[in-house]
């Protein structure tokens, strides 16, 4: 089956458009956010502020 250079080209996009946004998405979750971080642990009550 030959697929046209066209449609090659329209999926190659579209996978490069979805690995961009999965990377962006992915970026966006492992970014710290501003504000205040609380934590409770062996000693005792954390805040921090970020």
């Amino acid at each position: 089956m030959a697929i046209s250079r066209n449609l090659l080209v329209v999926l190659i996009a579209v996978l490069v458009v979805g690995l961009a946004a999965t990377g962006y998405a992915l970026y966006q979750e492992k970014k710290q956010p501003d504000g205040v971080e609380i934590s409770i642990g062996k000693g005792g009550l954390s805040i921090k502020e970020k």
